[in-house]
C-alpha cells in the first residue's frame, strides 16, 4: 500500500540556509553556494513534525543539511529513529557523471561517493544520483552514466544504501533512457519518478512507463500563481499510480507561492484518497 512521505524542498522556505553545490572551473573543483532562508523549522525537529502530521518518511535534500560533521549526522539520525518515521532517500541534487570534462566527471564521482557515506551514516534506505546532463539522444553518454552508476551501485553495496536515479536533468528526461538504464544496471538500481519532470502531451505516456519501474513517486503537482493544483491532471497521475499497483512512498513535493504548509496540505489532500 502507498504510504505518506515528504521531500524536504516542499519546505525549502523554511528549513534554514540552502547550501548549492556547484562546480568552479577556474579551481575546478566544488564549492558552495549559500542562499539565505529563514529557519523556522529546525532540521532535527522535522522528523517529529512529520510524524505529528501524519507521515511515515521523508526524502532529505542534500543541500538542506546544516552540518555533515558526525556530532550532527548521529543526532539527525537518532531524531529521525525516535519520531517513528523513515529517511526513504537522501536526494544528491548536484553531480554530472556524464559530463565530457574527465576531471570534473571523476570529481563528481568522488563527491557522490562521500554522500554515499553521509548517506549510510544517517540510515538512509537510498540515495538519489542525477543520471548525467548530457543530450538524451547522446546514446554513448547512456551506456557512460550505466557504467558510472554500476560502479556507484559496486561503492555503496556493503554500506546498506541502495542507489537510484530519477527521471531528473537531461539525460533521463525521456522515459525510455530511465527505462534504459534500469535494464542496464540490473537490480543494483532504482528509480524514482516525479510527476513535474516530464511535460508535454507525452507526459501521461512517459509517466506510464516509468511509474511501474519506480520505487519512489515524487508527487508534485502543477500549479496556478496561488498555489492551487491543477486538480485534474493530478489526478491522471495518481491514477497510472493506482492502476500500476505501486506500493512505495508518495513523496509530496510543493514548490509553489505562499505558505508552504498550505501548499502541502493541498497536495496532500488530493493524495489521501489513493493511499
Amino acid at each position: 500500500m502507498p504510504f505518506l512521505s515528504l521531500n524536504t524542498w516542499s519546505l525549502h522556505r523554511n528549513l534554514g540556509p540552502l547550501r548549492w553545490t556547484y562546480w568552479d572551473e577556474e579551481t575546478k573543483k566544488q564549492d558552495t553556494a549559500i542562499d539565505d532562508q529563514p529557519e523556522t523549522i529546525p532540521l532535527l525537529d522535522l522528523p517529529f513534525l512529520l510524524h505529528r502530521n501524519g507521515f511515515q518518511a521523508m526524502e532529505l535534500c542534500h543541500f538542506n543539511l546544516p552540518d555533515t560533521s558526525p556530532a550532527y549526522i548521529h543526532k539527525l539520525r537518532d531524531s529521525i529513529a525516535r519520531s517513528g518515521i523513515r529517511l526513504y532517500a537522501l536526494l544528491a541534487d548536484y553531480g554530472d557523471i556524464t559530463s565530457p570534462d574527465e576531471e570534473r566527471r571523476e570529481a563528481d564521482m568522488v563527491w557522490m561517493k562521500n554522500w554515499i557515506d553521509i548517506a549510510s551514516a544517517l540510515g538512509a534506505e537510498r540515495i538519489r544520483i542525477i543520471a548525467g546532463n548530457a543530450d538524451p539522444a547522446d546514446e554513448d553518454a547512456v551506456r557512460l552514466a550505466a557504467a558510472q552508476l554500476q560502479r556507484l551501485i559496486q561503492y555503496a553495496s556493503d554500506k546498506h544504501v541502495r542507489i537510484v536515479t530519477e527521471n531528473f536533468h537531461a539525460l533521463t528526461s525521456t522515459a525510455a533512457n530511465c527505462i534504459t538504464l534500469l535494464d542496464m544496471c540490473g537490480e543494483g538500481l532504482g528509480l524514482t519518478t516525479d510527476f513535474g519532470n516530464f511535460s508535454g502531451e507525452g507526459k501521461l505516456a512517459e509517466l506510464g512507463m516509468t511509474i511501474p519501474r519506480s520505487e519512489s513517486i515524487h508527487a508534485k503537482a502543477l500549479t496556478d500563481a496561488e498555489g492551487n493544483p491543477n486538480e485534474d491532471e493530478f489526478k491522471s497521475c495518481m491514477d497510472l499510480v493506482r492502476s500500476s499497483g505501486y506500493e512505495g512512498p508518495m513523496t509530496l513535493v510543493y514548490d509553489g507561492p505562499g505558505d508552504m504548509w498550505e501548499g502541502i496540505n493541498r497536495v496532500k489532500a488530493l493524495v489521501e484518497p489513493y493511499l
